[in-house]
């Protein structure tokens, strides 16, 4: 299943993405499910199920489509986390994973844009696996990690270079406004049974940046929950952000940084393509 956040005529919903129409699955199950995050902790194959025969529909295309969780808890994300991006850094080999974290308020959905900064023109793309929390848990074992997945959605972990090296926390940089494309949509997890067989490409302005399979992933997503579930307990809608493979912006010679007027893409097999045109920060 395909699911999502919407807005349709002022009104926010979610949803059910059924060939180029919208199941407003919101409509029928406000009163236990007013969000996703709250739809993916209870059976949702059965509460869809019951729900869509009754729910009326939109067309896809007159929709405005949200981050899949709009309300995560936390966003956690993984740094250096392919070989190839990790020697384009110059990094050394890590023994643990490489972690920070987002702001929720930072997301935003399918063709919305991203913004550059006033403070800055070094905004780099990074195009990323993304995995929702379905089963919370503490200290979830590897070999039943994925059970705990409620689905999987496209990621742009957008960095303003200067601000994230700043100093050695990469905090400012990961998190300015209209900096985090998620989605287009929640992939359930029963459609993506491994997820280590998925290929991830980037493109700007139509041309491939970013190219990888996510085998080759250093930390897989089962070893990523159990480290992280180890620190804090993983809940419903946490998202984790899973690395960006080789090929950044700022990498390049010369250096190729997104600026007004270009779209960006990010699409995984099996999931689709996550879209954003880049606008210049709006003035107050």
């Amino acid at each position: 299943m395909r699911l999502v956040t919407y807005r349709h005529s002022e009104t926010e919903s979610i949803g059910l993405v059924d060939g180029d129409e919208v199941v407003n699955i919101g409509q029928e199950v406000s009163g236990k499910c007013p969000d996703l995050k709250t739809l993916i902790a209870g059976d949702v194959q059965q509460i869809v199920a019951s729900a869509r025969q009754k729910a009326s529909r939109h067309p896809l295309g007159e929709v405005q489509l949200l981050p899949p969780i709009t309300n995560p808890g936390k966003i956690i994300c993984v740094g250096l986390n392919y070989e190839s991006h990790r020697k384009e850094t110059g990094r050394p080999e890590v023994s643990f994973p490489t972690l920070f974290t987002r702001f929720a308020n930072t997301q935003i959905g399918h063709e919305q844009p991203i913004w550059r900064p006033a403070e800055s023109t070094s905004l780099d793309y990074e195009g990323e696996l993304a995995v929702v929390i379905g089963q919370g848990g503490w200290k979830i074992p590897e070999n039943s990690a994925l059970d705990h997945v409620a689905g999987y959605a496209c990621y742009n972990d957008v960095s303003v270079r200067d601000w994230q090296r700043h100093t050695s926390q990469f905090t400012p940089g990961k998190n300015f406004l209209h900096s985090g494309p998620f989605g287009p949509w929640l992939v359930t997890s029963d459609e993506i049974p491994d997820p280590s067989r998925l290929t991830l490409t980037t493109r700007l302005n139509g041309e491939v940046m970013q190219h990888a399979t996510t085998d080759l992933l250093i930390f897989t997503i089962p070893v990523l929950i159990n480290y992280i579930s180890r620190f804090t307990r993983l809940e419903p809608g946490d998202v984790i952000v899973s690395g960006t493979p080789g090929g950044v912006g700022f990498k390049r010679d010369p250096q190729v940084f997104m600026k007004p007027g270009d779209l960006v893409e990010v699409e995984i097999s099996d999931i689709g393509v996550l879209a954003n045109p880049i606008e210049a920060e709006p003035a107050e």
